[in-house]
Parts: structure tokens; sequence; C-alpha cells
């Protein structure tokens, strides 16, 4: 059975050394002192490693059942999640006032990495009830805050967001769930969805559904979508469980992964719904929820791409097989471990390097939204909000990939399923799919996010890598040689592909948008290398003013050093793919494919 050690340690790094957030002065920054942060993250480790763990092959085999209309999930998801839930682990940045601890969301990201690496499909339960509740709180009413937000917040109650329909999943704008206005000032919801996960199961009291449909008599198209509150079960005015609503399950849907949660073909038979914010802007409300699950997914792809790495790494150091052509390592026995050959070491380096760099991008964007929430920093919110497609898509496409290196390294045995390596891969497949396809992420960074607000966001980005460069220049040789000036490069490759747009998209913008999915990931190898040029600095200065565990230091900045030399140049490869314009791309007539 495959493990998961929580990376705790790597985490106490980034937090403190490279991210300093407790000299920061977000509020509420200033009680992240480092001992405090590790009990935090030493504890969410073990419920990681030695709970959630062990059910992940539990609920890849068993899966969830429906019985009688009722979603029975796999043996023992029910008792750890009433474990979880004593924790307080779902409301742990959630506001006090509705039963949260009001910790940093940069400790919630920490603390879900460690759940989703151990279990993804047993954390999206508490994850989609998280960004549900966060939608309440940001465009509810106050009386539904108080209604629904303790319930949602301590995971008594979980939620759900329903957006795809049969015949629409991007295109919004083609539902047809309708809203019929009630003289009580609630709606009737009329419709199915589909893809719903966590969307009936056997974990909580209730389901609070976030439901998009249209008003009649609203607006044709996307600008005629409200967002409702659609229980499960009514709620009545003293907070006790009503009459059952119209909401059912017609169907659990067959998945290639994530098998232990419940992926659910929702019907809303005119079942009781309440407007969230309001009338025709309810993809604005929804994309509170959307934008918090962006980022929670793009965190799914690191943290699958980890718990694959840690046991593809077990499995290198365990399996003998061939000789090292330098000369045996392993003397005295008939083989020597996978590990000293070449084309193993770069799999397993294209892999840590990855995981470290997305571990520190990751958390570095939570610092962002908690600026943009905690403090009112809009130039944060606004740069976090370029980054989220590059968080959501590049993650996912890489973490995905790594799985994939991962299982190779086992041979045939990473594709047995007594070996676990295919779950990996399996669920993390579909982390480049909901939430926004990778593509339609790419879409989005280069037809919207890069001219937002006059493209003050990118430029922003573009002068906080220079000025880095700029700062850290001049004081250690081998340290500009290996991070600054192949991270200078990669920025340049960046900058000339974002000219190569406005040069060419105006006259066509098939110039522009057939070179967005390259742009992504230039954009997250940018993101990377800047990471991984602020750990190898923060590596130099422990090792300059003494450390007990040089050995830590040293192999942080050898494999930032990798990535540079072996990763970050990739981003010449995108460059050149986007500078040969759309016209390989659109030639061939339909019919010709």
């Amino acid at each position: 059975m495959p493990r998961y050690t929580a990376p705790t340690k790597d985490m106490h790094f980034v937090i403190h050394d490279v991210l300093k957030a407790h000299e920061s002065d977000i509020p509420g920054y200033d009680e992240l002192e480092p001992d405090f942060t590790s009990a935090v993250l030493e504890e969410a480790g073990k419920i990681s490693s030695d709970v959630l763990a062990p059910l992940n092959v539990v609920g890849d085999k068993e899966g969830c059942t429906l019985e009688n209309g009722v979603v029975r999930t796999p043996t023992g998801f029910k008792a750890a999640f009433e474990q979880v839930k004593e924790g307080g682990w779902p409301g742990l940045d959630m506001p006090e006032q509705y039963g949260g601890q009001n910790m940093p969301y940069l400790m919630g990201t920490a603390v879900g990495e460690m759940f989703s690496a151990s279990n993804q499909a047993f954390t999206m339960y508490q994850g989609l009830t998280h960004g549900a509740a966060s939608a309440i709180l940001a465009h509810g009413t106050d009386e539904q805050k108080d209604k629904y937000l303790p319930n949602m917040v301590s995971c008594e109650w979980t939620g759900t967001m329903n957006l795809t329909e049969p015949h629409c999943g991007t295109d919004l704008g083609l539902m047809r769930t309708k809203a019929a206005p009630q003289d009580n000032g609630s709606y009737k919801i009329t419709g199915q969805k589909i893809f719903i996960s966590s969307g009936e199961h056997d974990m909580a009291d209730n389901i609070i559904h976030l439901v998009l449909a249209k008003i009649e008599g609203g607006p044709e198209g996307i600008k005629g979508v409200s967002l409702f509150i659609v229980p499960k079960f009514n709620v009545n005015d003293d907070g006790s469980l009503g009459s059952r609503n119209g909401a059912s399950v017609g169907s659990i849907e067959e998945k290639m992964g994530i098998h232990g949660n419940s992926t659910c073909v929702m019907n809303y038979d005119e079942a009781t719904g309440y407007l969230l914010g309001e009338e025709h802007k309810g993809m604005r409300a929804m994309f509170t929820m959307m934008n918090e699950a962006r980022l929670g997914v793009g965190m799914q792809g690191l943290s699958q791409a980890d718990a694959a790495y840690q046991n593809a790494l077990d499995y290198a150091k365990d399996r003998l097989q061939g000789r090292d052509v330098t000369g045996a390592k392993n003397p005295d026995g008939p083989a020597d471990p996978l590990i000293v050959h070449p084309d193993i070491r770069r799999s397993l380096m294209d892999q840590k390097s990855f995981v470290e760099g997305a571990r520190a991008f990751c958390l570095w964007g939570a610092t962002m939204i908690d600026a943009a929430h905690r403090k009112g920093d809009k130039d944060a919110d606004g740069l976090v909000s370029l980054l989220t497609p590059v968080i959501k898509g590049f993650l996912t496409d890489e973490g995905y990939d790594m799985t994939v290196q991962a299982q190779q390294i086992y041979g045939g045995h990473g594709y047995i399923e007594e070996w676990g390596m295919s779950q990996f891969t399996r669920d993390a497949r579909i982390a480049m799919i909901y939430e926004g396809a990778n593509g339609v992420q790419a879409l989005d960074l280069v037809g919207r996010k890069l001219a937002q607000d006059g493209g003050k966001h990118v430029m922003a980005f573009f002068d906080l890598v220079k000025n880095y460069i700029k700062d850290n220049s001049g004081q250690d040789e081998a340290f500009d040689a290996d991070f600054l000036e192949p991270l200078k490069a990669a920025s340049k490759d960046l900058q000339a592909a974002g000219m190569y747009f406005m040069q060419n998209g105006m006259k066509n913008p098939n110039n522009a948008l057939s070179g967005s999915y390259d742009f992504m990931h230039m954009f997250g190898h940018v993101c990377l290398g800047l990471m991984w040029a602020q750990m190898g600095k923060a590596s130099l200065d422990a090792l300059a003013a003494g450390t007990s565990d040089e050995t830590f230091y040293e192999t942080k900045l050898t494999t930032g050093r990798y990535y540079m030399a072996r990763r970050l140049p990739a981003t010449t490869m995108h460059l050149t793919r986007i500078q040969s314009g759309a016209d390989t791309v659109m030639a061939l007539d339909a019919a010709n494919f």
C-alpha cells in the first residue's frame, strides 16, 4: 500500500524562511510564530498520514454506492470525517463569528495540501463546503449567514456547487435550469445538474447546494444567470431541519478516479431555493467559490505529484536493477538500486523540483489572498487574480505529468493496481478538467487577465521579478549564474511572448489564442523559477548564518539548480511556438482532420 509523509519541514521553510510570514504586516500574521505554525502543521500531518492516507486505497476500491436515494461513502470515511470535524479543521481559516478559528488562508492552504495529498476524494467533501461557505460569506444576507454558516463551518452540514448541465459545461449561458419566483420571496428550482462532487452522502445532516439557474423572464444567456441556496432539507427559522426539499440524486457518475467522492447527477424538482446575491448576477457570486476552487485544484495537482513522488522515491531506493555504469554501488548484492541510473535521477529530480517549487507558489498565492482579504490590498488581489489560471492550469498539467513519471519508475509494477501508483495518476487527471478545463484557463489568462486594469498586474509581476533580480545580484557569483541569470532569461521570454500578442493579436485574435496554452506554461515556469530563486537565497542565508541542518539547505540549492538548468529553459520552446503564430494551427478545414 502506498504511504504518505506530510512535508511539514518543507512547509515550515517556505512559510518562515522564504515568505517570512511572521514578519508580515498582514493582520493575523503576527501570530504565525514558528512554534505555533509547527504545532498546527504537525498535527495536521499526523491526521493526514495516520487517518486519511490509509483510507485512500479503500475509497478507490470501494467507491460510493447509491441505495434508495442515499449515497453510502466508503468504509471508514464517516469516522474519519467525524475526527476531522472534532479537530476544527474545516473551519481553520473561517471567521470566529461562525465557529471558525480565523487563521490566515496561508495556514488553510498548507493544511489543505496535506489532506489532499493523503486522500483527495475524501478532502473534497470539506473543500467544497469551504467554497460554498465562502460564497455565502461574501454575498449572503446576514440572515443567510446566520442560518447556514455555523453548521457549514463545522461541516455538520456540507456544501456543493452546481453549474454543469448535460448540454452545457463551459458555456453556462446555455443552461436550462429555471427559477420561478414565489410570493414569499423564495424560488422554485427545476432542472438537472451533472458532475456534482459531494452531491449526496451519509456524512452530514444536511447538504447546502449552491445552484445556478435562470429566473423566468430574465435576460438571455449568461446575463440571466442567478445563484441560489438550495438545501437538501429545508431549514426552519429556529435552525432545526424541516421537510425534505425537492433535490435528489439521480445517479452516481462512474469515473476514472476520485472514486471515494460521490460525483452525482442532481435533479431539482421545484426545490425551494433562496437567491444568493443579486438577481442575474449569479456568475459574480459563483466566481467567489470558483476562484477559491481553482486555487484548491491547482494544489491538488501538487499534492498528487508529491504523494506519487514519495512512493516512487522509496521504490527507486529499494528496487535492484542493473549496475551503475561508473561502478557498482551495491557490490555485495545482485544489482544496484534504480536510483543510481541517470534517467531515474532525471525523473526524480523533475518530480522533486516541481513539487517543492509548486508548494512555494501555492503558499505565496495564499499570502496574496490574505493580503487582499485581511488588509484590502487591491494590488495583491489583482496579482493573484492574474495568477489564478496559472496556478490551476500549470500545476495540474505538470502535477499529472509527475504522477505519470512516478508510475513509470515502477516499470510494469506501476501498471498493476496492487502497487497503488495508478490511483495517483487517475485522481490527478480530473484536476486538469474540472473548475474550468485547462485550455479555458489559458484563454482566460491571455484573453482577459493580461489586459485587466490596463495590464497593470502583469506589469507589476514583471517589475517584481526584475526588482528581485536587481536587489539580489552581485552578492554571490554562483547564485547569480545558477539562479538569477536563468530567471532573467525566462522572464524576458515571457515578456517577448506578451509583446507578440500585443503586436499580432489585434489583427488576428487567433495569433494570441493559439499561443495561450504555451503562454500559461511559460508563466508557470517563470513563477516556479522565481520561487526557486527565493528558496535558493533563503538557503544561502541560512547556511551563512550557521545552521544545524546544512544538508537540508544544501539539498534545496542543488534541487533549485536543477530546476533552473533543466526545467526553466522550456520557456524558450514555448516562445518559439507562440511566435510561429496561428497559421499552422488553423490551416486545416474541419473536414480534413
